[in-house]
């Protein structure tokens, strides 16, 4: 007995299936009758727990055989909406646990009736019930779960099937069994799983194509629309032309579409008005028009469509137009459409409005066209004179030779490069690209290849002349450009100095005078009591000058009681003694390093409640404060806006309070010292192995002569010949004296020399050889060397002017000296300011409340909320992070070797000019002019460094550090941590809120989809208890069958029909264009 028709099942679960047609999480329902009320379902088991529970759900939603996005809403159910699924279907299983609920019953039921191989003696009861079986097992693959289909498959159903459509006669092929079987096949691809199956069997697409053979018209609608859809599966379009291939062996057709033709063109008798068949054929001959490599390839298009074509389609479709059917009318206007616009294309590429391809004559003038004055004509010409002479006689084998011919050439067009055909191969073991390659001449591949190389060292020797020339030129303009930022960093450095000049003369010229007029004041004055001139406070009176002789009286002891009286005491240095009254050292400020705390405003300081975790900083001493930043900080305003039982409530020592031993934050560097000089090479013989080797390496990769280094060296490399890491090699082969000794030895045996010893005999003849090279290496490396110091002596000197500069970083410390006085008790509050080095500790202070937050995630929450301003403190400092990696020791000593590679060469030109001039040597000249300009910039150079090195030595001072121990690297490396620690928190801080809020927004939303699926749950109407949901390969026959699959192209070609419809008015066409329903 056949199993009842479920509702559930792994095609037709609705109240599973329900809510998967749009984006939410899917809402249970169940599928009653409409006399039955609705009651609520009670899971007859407890539910286990929550890992268990996922694992047998898991197995469930696997046997469904779901998509991807169906699997994800399955598994965003609750728990409880889980259990009540597992428990309904496993419900339905326990209720359906019989004969026919297993593969094996249909597998023994189709192997019996496959073996009685003829319906004329069976009772109409007897065929009914096998048709029932056999509906029965279709229904089965769709219902069922996967399981029942993979045993299906495991036990080789599908074999089962395929064997019953072979063994098949004439009456069962023309029974409804016929459709059923089919039916099976098409309901066991209606999976991923089972797709996969089918088109993996060697035979499958085969067999199906046979029942092309029958006169049932529901059997040919159901075989078209499984092949029609298999083209559109990757993969498939070949085995469908495979198929029509071997159905054409097996009917014994002329051509593989012949019989479909033939059913297209029928209008009598029952094909009169069967518009459905019709339609299946038509959507069938789109899809393999258009899909597989038809997408693509406009030859494989006009080859197919070629063989429809052939076959008399194009008035059958004109006659098809009579049917006044819709989905019939798209897929014809499909067929036309795509044929029209591979026609414009391909007459395009002739350069001409269509192509009549019915004409041999235009397509000889075409092809005639095309081939004239190509290398191609004459085998062109060639093959029309072997046309000629092949046999035409209407008897025999003639048809063949052509057939061949036919052939060879569509596998020469269809064919790709890899050798693979998108075509059922014509001739097989025909491969077009080696037959090609055996055509070429091995000689005159040989001479081509002599000719190749040839002309490639030509290019590789060119392309070093360029090079070389390029580099000249580029030596060139960069040091006219050098000289030109020099002469006008000149120009401008002696106006100033000419302004500077004027000023100090003018003020000189006012000083003179002032002082003749005080010198003729003092001659004025009578002798005998001139009174005194007041002098500057705290020092001297200015001596007046000397009366003439006969005016100066003779010195006498003062009378008592006289107008002088003894001279008080000399006030103390730095002012005028304190005025009468007033008590000592009232008005007189305290000594350097004496304490200020009379000087200091009294903190205070709001106490917490509790005991709170501590700051570890380190307080600065109250002596060192003045003239820091710390002696404009006030962080008895920041307590008036903070939140201090926030802090307290944060931060919290409630827990046993650890000791934080001080962490040392001095870290030693070690520093390679850099020798500019070349390493000194050992005493060698001349005829060394490893000195002379080494030698060679390098004059191979010069590739110079000896007399073309000679030249370079006396020019100074004019024509930049030798490259700086070159020069710097042959310091390192400089001869010495042992060398030269034992070269004049064998002066005479000259040309009998090796290489090496050849040149540094040739080097050894020119004058101070080694000073020369040296000063030559000097010279092309003082640009790289200077452009190494500048941005580190700009990035010190920007990042000193903006740490002493930003007012939001003075802010920033402010809050923290703030936040650490509340925090700290003790020795470590009170403060007035602390070390640079604490800003690294605070993300050391952990929350009591959640470890993961620090004060330093504390402190940028609340600087967003009552500080904005201050956050930016970060941009003020974008120089920072360059000015960390700057260590002022050995930037000054760079700036030495700088200083005494100048000196050097400086020498070296003065003895140069000294010497008598030899031709070609012009080292005097380009010295003189690389001197001029190196000094000016290594002065610019240095002055930088000089106003940097002040300009860092007061933002050290003025954060009250020591400016005699702090290097750039280890102060701006104190802020550079801090940045990246604080721009790490405020990401961490940006992530938090980001999650807290997306935990809210989700929270929201659920509840917001479960109110609006309770509504949808209680609006929604129950479906029929038959009804059931189609599946993959359902959709997209369904798409096939309507002609949706082709919407897409089919308005791209109507937009380009619309556009180019003028171009399609010649006479000349092969056909009239159709009318299209449009």
């Amino acid at each position: 007995m056949a199993p009842r028709k479920r509702a559930g099942g792994r095609g037709g679960m609705s109240f599973i299936f329900c809510c998967f047609h749009n984006n939410e999480h899917p809402e249970i329902t169940y599928k009653l009758r409409e006399d039955f009320a609705l009651q609520v379902m009670e899971p007859p088991l407890p539910m286990p727990g929550y890992d268990e529970l996922d694992d047998i759900f898991s197995e469930l939603v696997d046997e469904l055989d779901l998509t991807e996005k169906h699997r994800e809403a399955m598994f965003a159910l609750s728990a409880e909406k889980k259990w009540h699924i597992y428990c309904s279907k496993k419900k339905e299983q326990e209720e359906s646990k019989s004969a026919t609920s297993w593969p094996e019953y249909y597998i023994d039921q189709l192997n019996s009736m496959a073996a009685r191989t003829t319906l004329f003696a069976l009772e109409k009861e007897d065929e009914d019930e096998r048709n029932k079986t056999i509906e029965s097992l279709k229904t089965a693959l769709r219902t069922q779960p996967m399981r029942f289909v993979t045993r299906f498959m495991d036990l080789d159903g599908l074999t089962c099937i395929l064997n019953f459509l072979k063994s098949m006669d004439y009456e069962t092929t023309e029974s409804q069994i016929h459709t059923s079987l089919i039916g099976c096949i098409k309901a066991l691809m209606n999976n991923s799983q089972g797709r996969a199956h089918v088109l993996s069997h060697s035979e499958s697409i085969n067999i199906i194509a046979q029942s092309l053979a029958t006169e049932n018209v529901r059997t040919k609608v159901a075989v078209l629309e499984i092949m029609g859809a298999v083209c559109l599966v990757p993969g498939g379009h070949r085995k469908v032309l495979e198929a029509m291939l071997h159905y054409q062996r097996f009917a014994c057709e002329r051509t593989r579409f012949q019989t479909l033709l033939n059913d297209l063109d029928r209008s009598t008798g029952r094909y009169r008005d069967e518009v459905s068949l019709k339609t299946a054929i038509m959507s069938f001959i789109n899809a393999v028009l258009s899909q597989g490599a038809g997408e693509a390839s406009l030859e494989f298009r006009i080859h197919l469509r070629y063989e429809f074509l052939m076959l008399g389609i194009q008035p059958v479709i004109d006659k098809l137009r009579s049917h006044e059917n819709s989905t019939l009318d798209r897929h014809l206007d499909y067929f036309e459409m795509l044929r029209n616009e591979d026609e414009l294309t391909l007459a395009k590429r002739f350069e001409t409005v269509h192509v009549d391809t019915k004409s041999a004559t235009q397509v000889f003038d075409l092809i005639r066209k095309k081939m004239n004055h190509t290398d191609a004509y004459p085998h062109f010409i060639s093959v029309l004179h072997h046309c000629l002479l092949m046999p035409h006689k209407r008897c025999g084998n003639t048809v063949q030779y052509w057939l061949l011919l036919d052939r060879i050439v569509q596998q020469m067009v269809l064919q790709n490069d890899k050798g693979h055909d998108p075509d059922v191969t014509p001739l097989e073991n025909f491969n077009v690209k080696n037959v090609v390659r055996m055509l070429v001449n091995e000689n005159e591949v040989k001479q081509w290849k002599e000719q190749a190389e040839k002309m490639r060292k030509e290019h590789q020797e060119l392309q070093q002349k360029f090079d070389k020339k390029e580099r000249e030129c580029d030596a060139k303009t960069q040091e006219k450009e050098d000289m030109m930022q020099t002469l006008s960093k000149m120009k401008e450095k002696l106006e100033r100095e000419s302004t500077e000049h004027k000023n100090v003369k003018q003020q000189v010229a006012e000083l003179l005078a002032r002082l003749h007029e005080l010198s003729t004041r003092q001659v004025g004055v009578v002798p005998g009591g001139p009174p005194l001139l007041p002098g500057p406070p705290g020092g001297p009176l200015p001596p007046p000058p000397p009366p003439p002789i006969a005016m100066m009286p003779t010195p006498s002891p003062l009378p008592p009681g006289g107008m002088m009286a003894p001279p008080p005491p000399p006030p103390p240095p730095g002012g005028p003694p304190p005025p009468p009254g007033c008590p000592p050292m009232c008005g007189i400020p305290p000594p350097p390093g004496a304490p200020i705390n009379q000087a200091l405003k009294i903190k205070n300081i709001p106490q917490p409640s509790n005991p709170l975790k501590s700051f570890n900083w380190t307080k600065l001493a109250e002596n060192k404060l003045e003239g820091t930043v710390w002696s404009e900080v006030d962080d008895s305003r920041v307590f008036k806006i903070l939140d201090l039982e926030d802090i307290e409530k944060t931060f919290s020592a409630y827990q046993r309070q650890q000791d934080f031993s001080m962490v040392n934050n001095s870290k030693q560097k070690e520093r390679e010292e850099d020798s500019l000089s070349s390493k000194k090479t050992k005493e060698l013989s001349v005829i060394d192995g490893r000195r002379a080797q080494n030698c060679n390496i390098l004059l191979s990769r010069l590739k110079l002569s000896n007399e073309e280094m000679k030249r370079a060296i006396l020019t100074m490399d004019e024509q930049e010949d030798l490259p700086k890491d070159m020069l710097e090699q042959m310091l390192k082969f400089v001869p010495e004296k042992c060398d030269v000794d034992l070269l004049e030895e064998h002066k005479h045996e000259l040309e009998r020399m090796a290489k090496p010893d050849r040149f540094l005999y040739e080097m050894s003849r020119i004058n101070h050889y080694q000073q020369r090279l040296q000063s030559l290496y000097f010279k092309k490396k003082f640009a790289e060397r200077v452009a190494e110091i500048k941005p580190k002596v700009v990035a010190l000197n920007k990042a000193s002017k903006e740490v002493l500069q930003s007012r939001n970083l003075k802010q920033f410390l402010e809050v923290v000296l703030a936040f650490g006085n509340f925090m700290n008790k003790g020795q470590r509050g009170n403060a007035y300011g602390f070390k640079m080095s604490s800003l690294n500790k605070i993300a050391d202070t952990k929350s009591s409340i959640d470890k993961n937050i620090t004060l330093l995630h504390y402190l940028i929450t609340i600087l967003e909320k009552k500080y904005p301003k201050v956050m930016m403190f970060t941009e003020d400092l974008r120089s920072v992070p360059e000015a960390s990696k700057v260590n002022m020791t050995e930037l000054e000593k760079e700036i030495t070797n700088l200083r005494g590679g100048l000196k050097s060469v400086e020498s070296e030109l003065e003895f140069q000019k000294s010497l008598p001039r030899e031709p070609g040597d012009k080292f005097v000249s380009v010295v003189s002019q690389f001197i001029t300009v190196a000094s000016f910039s290594f002065s610019d150079v240095e002055d930088s460094l000089n106003e940097a090195r002040e300009l860092f030595l007061k933002a050290v001072k003025h954060f009250g550090e020591d400016a005699s121990k702090m290097q750039p690297d280890e102060f701006f490396g104190i802020f550079d941590q801090f940045l990246q620690s604080f721009t790490e928190a405020q990401q961490e801080n940006e992530n938090m809120q980001r999650r807290k809020e997306e935990e809210d927004r989700r929270a929201k939303m659920e509840a917001q989809l479960k109110e609006q699926r309770e509504k949808e749950r209680k609006a929604r109407k129950a479906k029929a208890s038959g009804e059931e949901d189609g599946g993959e390969f359902d959709d997209l026959v369904s798409a096939l069958r309507s002609g949706e699959v082709f919407d897409k192209d089919l308005s791209k070609m109507k937009r380009n029909r619309k556009r180019i419809n003028s171009q399609n008015k010649d006479t000349g066409r092969e056909r009239p264009i159709t009318s299209l329903n449009f």
